[in-house]
């Protein structure tokens, strides 16, 4: 069980600034901002690139303004956090990326043709050739591009680099070379194709198709990645929306119905049938069943009467409650939850940082070795032309275009074959994070089991019929929304026996019901359905065997319904939240895989247990609350384990994020969904290992194409340098290079269910 300490209270309670950031480009621009802001006094601060938003603690709102500028001073800019805002910034700015990349890709086709074709087939040119392959460039190297000039100025006023740095050199060098190029003729000389041979006049002018497709490449990547991150950070908005937006508060004995922020501790507020709970909160009045499944996860709901305690956001089925407000705001657990998977998220990192932390290093050494070519070359004599185009070379064939490849070619492949089998992959963080899980925790109701009640077992006493009784019993279920009711009646339909009418029918809350039947030939019969208590209440003698298959059912994880028939009883009804076929299969799978598994429920102990037995699972662990889920995660990961972590309800929200890798099944709730990394939309569970083996491929994809282009540009570079790789050529070894990439990754395409 985690416990709070008051310094982790105060992390998630204190003073504290959220800000949306704008103009990142990659890890080196958070950690930039985040060392910017910790130079503030008394700040701590956590910077999210997937999410593009800054937590800073211990400030307080009217602080704000210091913190935007503190971020506005290391080259971005920043607000106060507006959901609505942000989500506004994020569709702009995929918008943009979009556009751009269309122009980028409708112009770099033809271009890259045209520019190849009329360079090395003289014959086919026709006069002003070149001018119109440059017009033809204008807007991908000046407008498509836009971006990465940006932030590559950005940088150099701050004193940095990234990829941005080299991709705005590279495209913006192999653009102005042509241009001068052009405008001083053809040198007349030999052109070196790999040491060796020579291409035709003119041919040297033209690197035009290096810069488009340059740009066309990482704009893809950028989209892709925009897409990706607009949709990380939704869990805050669906865990916000939860909760209630007024309450009916009592004030003098009179209804108020009040904005929820003016709700204060100690208030009483009356919670209607099927109305969320405003705040966490003591029933004064009343008694109800509530459905606590967004919070709890669990099917069956929870019987709440004077002296209950309840919690925001869950719903209210049917009578009314009045309770005492004793958390509001950020102190409900529903905050908590939104605030503990904010922090999880921020903890997330991304396979995409490991080229960040490559390009941090590269950028500036091909920046010096491409000064050292042009010096060099200048020192030993050479001319000022062959000088700069070695130069030229370095810059080009070192353009990180397949570093860049890499990651968005393998993840467009892999989330498009998961698509097709049912595995909706959200980001390069669930790649990074699958290759290295060890253990795999399971969510019990709605993961493993259905999540709704079903009639498993009529049992009539000795001497009575089956189907007779289970006809008494739903003509009266019939008029009850509870669960259990619900699964009594759409047993009897599934049996053939459909219930009649009724009369009467009285739900008593915590115990079960009671009405009367109408049969056809006009008698009435007073049928009782509940707890051995109820009909002890009602003076109906109950045998110990009746008693046994009570404890025998909880045992199991179900649940045992007696039914009493004018004063005797008449046998019992047992429902239960029935495992899904592929539940014990898919376990095993994982087993075979290598993998831990661990079933995590708040659910009773002897149920959760009974579960794990017919699954297969190595541990259970139950009774858990939603809050303390995170921290049976994080004891996991104490231990050294890496955790995937498997749910579909509110309750696995920070569970899910906590988890280095979080899987959520398609019938969860919204914010389960934007919590987790990876989305299971198939209903058969075999879908989590084929998530986690089309995952594995994927990140391996994604290393091998790491490893041969930052291999290529390594070995590629002192052939430019030497002088034996002109520019031309330089672009189609940088372009046979992405063509690899993209090969390699359209592997994925074959991959296969069950393999």
């Amino acid at each position: 069980m985690a416990v709070e300490t008051p310094e982790a209270t105060t992390d998630l309670l204190g003073q504290r600034v959220e800000l949306d950031v704008s103009g990142m480009t990659c890890a080196a621009c958070a950690n930039r901002i985040e060392r910017k802001l910790n130079k503030l006094d008394g700040v701590r601060a956590t910077v999210n690139y997937a999410t593009e938003r800054a937590v800073v603690m211990g400030v307080s709102a009217d602080r704000s303004a210091e913190v935007v500028d503190a971020v506005r001073a290391a080259g971005y800019d920043a607000r106060p956090v507006s959901e609505e805002g942000a989500a506004d910034g994020y569709s702009d700015r995929v918008k943009m990326l979009r556009n751009r990349l269309i122009v980028a890709a409708l112009l770099t086709i033809p271009l890259g043709d045209a520019a190849i074709v009329l360079a090395l087939t003289p014959q086919l040119r026709f006069p002003g050739w070149q001018w119109a392959l440059i017009v033809t460039a204008i807007p991908v190297v000046f407008w498509c591009a836009w971006p990465f000039h940006r932030a590559a100025w950005r940088n150099l006023r701050h004193g940095g680099t990234s990829m941005d740095t080299l991709v705005s050199l590279g495209v913006l060098a192999a653009f102005f070379w042509s241009v001068v190029a052009t405008l001083l003729g053809s040198s007349g000389e030999s052109s070196f194709w790999f040491g060796y041979g020579t291409t035709p006049e003119g041919a040297d002018a033209l690197y035009l198709e290096a810069a488009a497709a340059v740009t066309t490449f990482l704009l893809a990547g950028r989209y892709v990645e925009a897409r990706s991150k607009r949709s990380a950070r939704g869990v805050l908005t669906a865990i916000g929306r939860l909760a209630p937006s007024s309450v009916r508060v009592l004030r003098d004995g009179v209804e108020h119905t009040i904005p929820i922020g003016e709700l204060r501790v100690g208030e009483r507020f009356v919670v209607r049938p099927g109305e969320r709970v405003a705040t966490d909160g003591t029933v004064q009045a009343g008694s109800s069943s509530i459905d606590t499944s967004a919070m709890t996860g669990e099917a069956e709901p929870v019987e709440v009467s004077h002296g209950s305690r309840v919690l925001a956001g869950t719903t209210n089925l049917n009578g009314a409650l009045v309770v005492e407000a004793e958390q509001i705001g950020a102190h409900t657990q529903l905050a908590q939850l939104a605030v503990l998977a904010e922090q999880a998220q921020a903890r997330k990192a991304s396979v995409q940082s490991l080229v960040d932390k490559v390009v941090a290093v590269f950028v500036p050494a091909v920046l010096g070795i491409s000064l050292a070519t042009l010096v060099v070359w200048l020192i030993a004599g050479g001319a000022p032309r062959s000088a700069f185009s070695a130069a030229m070379s370095v810059l080009i064939i070192a353009c990180p275009c397949a570093l860049g490849l890499a990651t968005p070619t393998a993840l467009l492949v892999g989330v498009g074959r998961g698509g097709q089998l049912g595995i909706l992959i959200k980001g390069p963080d669930a790649l990074e994070a699958s290759g290295a899980i060890d253990t795999v925790v399971l969510d019990k109701t709605g993961t493993l089991t259905t999540g709704t009640m079903t009639l498993v077992a009529v049992t009539p006493s000795p001497g009575l019929d089956a189907d007779g009784l289970l006809a008494l019993a739903a003509t009266v279920e019939s008029h009850s929304e509870h669960p259990i009711g619900r699964a009594v009646v759409a047993g009897a339909r599934d049996a053939g026996v459909e219930p009649g009418a009724a009369e009467d029918v009285q739900a008593l809350p915590g115990f079960g019901l009671e009405g009367r039947a109408l049969l056809a030939d006009g008698a009435r019969r007073h049928v009782v359905l509940g707890t051995a208590d109820l009909l002890a209440e009602r003076s109906v003698s109950v045998p110990v065997d009746a008693l046994a298959a009570i404890e025998d059912a909880a045992a199991s994880g179900q649940t045992a319904v007696l039914v009493a028939v004018d004063g005797v009883l008449a046998g019992h009804l047992v429902v239960a939240d029935t495992i899904k076929d592929s539940a014990a299969s898919a376990v095993n799978r994982l087993r075979g895989l290598g993998l831990r598994t661990v079933l995590l429920t708040g659910d009773r102990k002897l149920a959760a247990e009974s579960v794990g037995r017919q699954v297969g699972v190595d541990e259970v662990v139950a009774e858990v609350l939603p809050t303390e889920k995170a921290g049976v995660i994080e004891r996991l990961q104490d231990e050294g384990r890496r955790v995937a972590m498997v749910g579909d309800g509110i309750n696995d929200a920070a569970a899910l994020a906590t988890a280095n890798l979080g899987m959520a099944v398609v019938s969860g709730t919204d914010v389960a969904l934007k919590s987790a990394d990876i989305i299971l939309v198939r209903r058969n569970l075999e879908v989590i290992p084929d998530a986690i083996q089309l995952s594995r491929r994927t990140l391996r994809t994604i290393r091998w194409n790491l490893v041969w282009a930052f291999g290529y540009n390594v070995a590629a570079i002192p052939l430019a340098a030497s002088g034996h790789l002109n520019p031309l050529i330089a672009g189609l070894a940088m372009s046979l290079s992405s063509f690899f990439v993209v090969t390699n990754s359209m592997r994925l395409r074959r991959f296969k269910a069950g393999t």
